[in-house]
């Protein structure tokens, strides 16, 4: 995905225990886009657009979005350091991409590769 990537996976590669009760939804099928946003955030509005058109046009996969400011805990342990930030998980919930910053519709279908 376009933006800096400032890939960083703990061990195996997996989310940190817990992660998928943590995001507060469902996890998808084949693949969760979770994308850190802040309410001021003109980029976080147009990669929240991306997200969900991507989700819906490939079955199986879901976008959750955690409001950063509200979740520092969450923020802190994922490495967060600007918003948006977007994390591809597998069907397992192991991050397989990671990148910061406004992506572009293509470079997420292609990071979606990486988990399906």
């Amino acid at each position: 995905m376009r933006g800096s990537d400032d890939t960083e996976r703990s061990g195996d590669g997996r989310a940190r225990p817990g992660l998928a009760a943590e995001l507060g939804a469902e996890m998808g099928e084949r693949a969760t886009l979770v994308q850190f946003s802040s309410a001021f955030c003109a980029p976080c509005r147009a990669t929240r657009r991306v997200l969900g058109e991507v989700a819906g046009m490939v079955p199986g996969v879901t976008h959750v979005e955690i409001d950063a400011e509200a979740r520092l805990d969450l923020v802190r342990r994922m490495g967060v350091k600007r918003t948006p930030t977007v994390l591809v998980l597998d069907a397992d919930g192991r991050v397989v991409r990671r990148a910061a910053g406004q992506p572009r519709k293509a470079d997420v279908i292609a990071a979606l590769g990486a988990a399906l």
